[in-house]
């Protein structure tokens, strides 16, 4: 008895035990990959299970993709993805609960993409599915975290890399870019930059007209405080604006990349130098002319009283030649006068010739920077041409004499230059390109002679002629203030405008 129940239990164990491993064999095992040279698969409920590369491995039954059906776990989690279609040249597919993914697939050949995906799992936060040929593709979870990725990478690229025009070339910093020296096609709103133009005509003209005007109404010589603060702040923005933008442009062009490297390191200053050479040479020229003028008017007038009737009586002759003298001191004195606003004639012609050079770089550039700077720059240089109006109008303004030039040619000039090298720049805005070695070269050298030609006349003929030897030598503590604080502010004001043109 006893041994007939313990056959009949060996028996069910035996029979249980075979029926287990007969389960085990049947098991199917789906999606295995190789992922960081181990191979894992998917247990029916969805499960990863890793196997050995020692262990004998069950031969995976492969699931159809076109019958595949998107299967989820009670936590959700999508094992295929089905509906497979094309949005352009992106492949999208829909998740288990009917939600849209995108799908990073590349078509291989003539081969169309799959129409659906299975043995989908997770790797830490990112989601992958299986290829029917077992390769993984990486699937982004909703349109959202796309777009969100996609601004991501637009905000690295741009915290990376800083990019800004000077002179019409694009300057970047930062960022681990390729460097190119070819062409950039930008999007150019013709239109606007033709509309802007005037813009810029009527603010370089109330600049410049503003304190002639001023003078006029106001009938100042120019030693009033109110055009001392205008000839001050003036000043320190022809100051700024030779060594803030016009060096500091130079020295951007000269240091591109694509010129190569120069044979001379100082080739921007070089050119700054001769530049105030010039300049010097011009005025100091200009006032030697009209010293010699003026000193050949006195030998005329003196070799004239000379030869007067000396047969008048001794007193009258006498009497006379008291008269004469005092004559000729005031003479003196108004050629004294006079060679210093000759000397200051010159110096505006020299100013003015500085000043357009770089006007017309101005104007050209403005017009060939991207759509995505223009209307920045374009502001910067509406408050640039207005600063340098007011400084250039305000030393006009005191010129005696030289009604014409004073009231038409002079302040004309400077009102249309830029809007011709806008005219100039619209013309070219197609072919224009600031990586061009010529095209550096041109830029670089008058910038720089600009620069050269500010800086003598800023520093000599404005900042030391006022502050040294003209009106504010001994001027009272009030007005020195006003005049101190006025050029800090077109200095400081000027220079700001540098961070962006």
């Amino acid at each position: 008895m006893f041994s007939s129940r313990f056959s009949i239990t060996l028996r069910s164990v035996l029979l249980f035990s075979l029926l287990g491993a007969i389960t085990w064999a049947q098991i199917t095992l789906t999606g295995c990959h190789i992922h960081e040279g181990q191979e894992i698969c998917f247990l029916p409920g969805g499960a990863e299970t890793t196997i050995s590369s020692s262990t004998s491995t069950p031969t995976p039954t492969p699931t159809s993709p076109a019958s595949a059906t998107a299967e989820t776990t009670g936590t959700v989690q999508t094992t295929a993805i089905t509906d497979c279609h094309q949005h352009d040249t992106t492949q999208y597919c829909v998740k288990g609960n009917g939600e849209e993914v995108q799908v990073l697939a590349t078509a291989t050949g003539s081969e169309a993409l799959p129409t659906a995906y299975n043995g989908c799992h997770s790797h830490g936060s990112a989601m992958f599915c299986l290829r029917p040929d077992g390769a993984e593709v990486e699937v982004l979870c909703s349109t959202e975290e796309v777009a969100s990725t996609e601004q991501e990478s637009s905000a690295e690229s741009e915290d990376g890399e800083n990019c800004h025009f000077h002179a019409g070339v694009e300057h970047c910093v930062g960022g681990s870019a390729a460097a190119t020296c070819e062409r950039k096609d930008r999007d150019y709103n013709v239109k606007l930059r033709i509309g802007l133009l005037f813009v810029i005509l009527f603010t370089s003209a109330i600049g410049v007209y503003a304190p002639i005007f001023m003078a006029r109404v106001l009938k100042t010589n120019g030693t009033g405080i109110v055009f001392t603060i205008v000839k001050q702040f003036g000043t320190g923005v022809i100051i700024a604006t030779a060594l803030i933008h016009l060096a500091t442009h130079a020295s951007l062009m000269f240091g591109n990349s694509c010129l190569g490297e120069l044979k001379y390191e100082a080739t921007t200053t070089a050119i700054m130098m001769a530049g105030a050479f010039i300049a010097f040479l011009i005025d100091f020229t200009g006032h030697r002319l009209a010293h010699w003028r003026q000193q050949s008017t006195i030998e005329r007038q003196t070799a004239s009283i000379s030869s007067q009737d000396n047969s008048r009586e001794e007193a009258a002759v006498k009497g006379h030649r008291t008269s004469t003298l005092a004559h000729l001191s005031h003479h003196h004195d108004i050629n004294n006068v006079g060679t210093t606003h000759a000397n200051d004639g010159f110096s505006i012609f020299i100013l003015e010739a500085g000043i357009i050079f770089h006007s017309l770089l101005i104007g050209i550039t403005l017009v060939v920077a991207g759509d995505s700077v223009f209307i920045t720059l374009f502001i910067v240089i509406v408050f640039h041409q207005m600063f340098e109006g007011l400084a250039l109008g305000a030393r006009i303004a005191v010129i005696d004499g030289l009604h014409t030039i004073k009231y038409i040619i002079l302040p004309m000039a400077f009102t249309l230059v830029t809007p011709t090298g806008m005219a100039i720049g619209i013309g070219v805005i197609n072919k224009f390109n600031g990586n061009d070695p010529s095209t550096i070269v041109a830029l670089g050298t008058l910038d720089a002679l600009s620069a050269g030609i500010l800086t003598w006349i800023g520093f000599v003929s404005m900042w030391a002629h006022d502050w040294m030897y003209g009106e504010l030598r001994n001027a009272e503590l009030t007005k020195t203030l006003i005049a101190l604080v006025s050029l800090m502010g077109g200095m400081a004001l000027m220079g700001l405008l540098g961070k962006w043109a």
